[in-house]
């Protein structure tokens, strides 16, 4: 009777058991909780299994007969076999419910390039300082020891209390000895290795998370500094130090930030974090990727830590209102050890941004951006071959480089259209800049001003056209893609990936001709060349005065007149 009342026990709950381990198809969740009860029964067989044998040995009136319990035995170890495989079974998909957390993907990219370039005839603006340095010294005007506030106090000086003509002959004197004839630079074969990571996260309901993280480098060359060239890009900024070969094989984080969707209900959005703003449209058709940034690619292609606040209107309209910081003050720079008259508001950017059209057969992107308190750069880090104020040789020392004043405001706006007719695409873009500079100047100049002048408001543009071929059943691209920019044309467009300097950034014209062909669907080759021609100089910088590069103008260091570049690469996406 003892027996047959302990093997309907069991039977029944193993019977109660045994059912959801059959079932197919259950979740994660429900495995689980499957899993967990027969644990919680089986431990409780066991411990009655062990209680009536320590009851049935205290009895001696009866003979123990180790039969009676052997069913319940069988019984258990079938259950702990379900448990087994049950758990086997829910150990599959908790992994790849952990991994489905985060995706992970990227890609590796291999290219080498051939650098020729033209350097005009012009003077060297450091040597011609260091001369005039060395004559107010001479006469008595600047001590061994100066600041840049008193030599501008000391040229102002000459030039009220000397006579012109001798002022004059004097500076064409120093023109003589500076004067530079126009040399060629060539760079037969540059190779570079660029490694990005992309990874994305579901957070909770309408909330997720993506971060890019980047490495590029230049082959043999892991210094992570760069000698000051004259080049915008010869500088690490902020804001390119994952989107430039800034010389070292670090990862660094190019963006990273989360998106909170349907807030309330409505079709607003909020994204904080390092945003994603680079290779905007249409800079992203050279590399056939797709779009890339939110912002135009030829007006900002800069990374920066920001806010942004939209609104979906439909499935094809969203509008954005957008928010960076571009250099904080407070930070870094031991702003306390400075009076207050003397430290720097930070300088920040915000905009509107609307996708006006979005379908796949045509584009249109409409932008207005305002940029305050700029200030004349932002943190960075190089090595200065020369002293800007008085022209003279420096160890190679690397430094970190702080502004030392506000040299403005700017307002930007611009808009790009872009179409697919069949297997041609094609895309019109433009932009506009207008300056409204302080009265500040810094040993490399004010806004849009040489370092002895008083700066003006002033207006730039640049018109940016191109056209891709698509055949092959679009694994085979030809693009062929044109630019021009005007004296006072500038752009926030540092992170962009020309190794010459930023081709929306010129002063001058630009052609470009490129082939891209998808060996296999993720795995890319690409052939390109890019030919520049400079009308003025300054092309990417906010500081100093353009100077037409036909006339021997007077550079603080040398700029290209001409410049070409062939690509060759190769990418792997995965």
């Amino acid at each position: 009777m003892k027996k047959s009342r302990i093997s309907l026990a069991v039977g029944a709950v193993v019977s109660a058991l045994a059912v959801p381990v059959t079932v197919q198809g259950a979740t994660v969740d429900e495995l689980s909780a499957q899993l967990e009860a027969m644990q919680a029964q089986m431990s409780a067989m066991q411990s009655e299994l062990k209680e009536l044998r320590e009851k049935d040995a205290a009895r001696s009136q009866f003979e123990v007969v180790e039969t009676d319990y052997g069913e319940l035995q069988e019984e258990v170890m079938v259950l702990r076999e379900d448990v087994d495989d049950l758990d086997e079974r829910l150990m599959a998909p908790e992994k790849h419910a952990a991994l489905d957390a985060l995706t992970w993907g990227g890609d590796f990219r291999f290219q080498t390039h051939s650098i020729s370039a033209q350097i005009p005839d012009h003077v060297n603006g450091l040597q011609f300082q260091g001369q005039f340095v060395s004559t107010l010294q001479q006469f008595g005007l600047l001590g061994d020891q100066f600041t840049f506030q008193e030599l501008k106090d000391a040229a102002a000086f000459v030039q009220q209390n000397y006579p012109p003509e001798l002022v004059g002959g004097m500076m064409e004197e120093f023109a003589r000895n500076a004067y530079v004839p126009g040399y060629d630079f060539d760079d037969d074969i540059l190779r570079t290795s660029r490694l990005r990571l992309e990874m994305n996260a579901d957070v909770g309901e309408n909330v997720n998370f993506y971060a890019r993280l980047a490495m590029y480098k230049v082959w043999g060359d892991s210094t992570g500094v760069q000698v000051f060239n004259g080049q915008p890009t010869s500088i690490n900024w902020d804001g390119t130090q994952a989107t430039y070969p800034n010389s070292d094989d670090l990862i660094h984080v190019e963006r990273a930030f989360f998106n909170w969707n349907h807030i309330a209900g409505t079709e607003a959005f909020l994204s904080i974090g390092r945003r994603p703003s680079t290779n905007g449209v249409p800079l992203n058709f050279r590399e056939d990727e797709p779009r890339g940034g939110t912002p135009m690619g030829s007006l900002f292609n800069y990374q920066f830590d920001g806010i942004t606040l939209g609104y979906k209107f439909n499935d094809y309209s969203t509008l954005r209102l957008c928010y960076g910081v571009g250099f904080e003050s407070g930070w870094g720079n031991a702003s306390q050890l400075k009076r207050p008259a003397d430290r720097l508001d930070d300088a920040y950017f915000y905009g509107l941004v609307w996708d006006a059209w979005d379908t796949p057969s045509m584009y249109i992107h409409l932008i207005a951006a305002h940029a305050e308190d700029l200030t004349d750069g932002f943190p960075a880090s190089t090595i200065m071959p020369y002293d800007p104020i008085t022209g003279e040789a420096l160890p190679p020392v690397p430094m970190r480089y702080e502004p030392s004043g506000t040299i403005g405001n700017m307002d930007l706006a611009g808009f790009v259209v872009t179409r697919r007719d069949g297997p041609f695409d094609y895309f019109v873009s433009y932009g506009w800049v207008e300056s409204d500079p302080t009265k500040f100047t810094s040993p490399f100049g004010g806004m849009f001003t040489d370092p002895f002048d008083t700066p003006e408001s002033q207006d730039g543009d640049m018109f940016y056209l191109g056209g891709r071929w698509n055949f092959n059943q679009d694994r085979t691209k030809i693009g062929l893609e044109y630019n021009k920019g005007s004296k006072y044309w500038y752009n926030f467009a540092l992170s962009e990936d020309d190794f010459i300097s930023p081709k929306t950034s010129t002063r001058g014209d630009v052609w470009e001709a490129y082939l891209t062909h998808r060996i296999r669907d993720r795995f890319i080759f690409k052939l390109a060349y890019i030919d520049y021609q400079y009308d003025y100089s300054g092309s990417g910088w906010l500081l100093g005065a353009p100077k037409k590069l036909d006339s021997t103008p007077v550079l603080g260091y040398p700029t290209y007149d001409e410049a070409q570049m062939w690509t060759l690469g190769l990418t792997a996406r995965f």
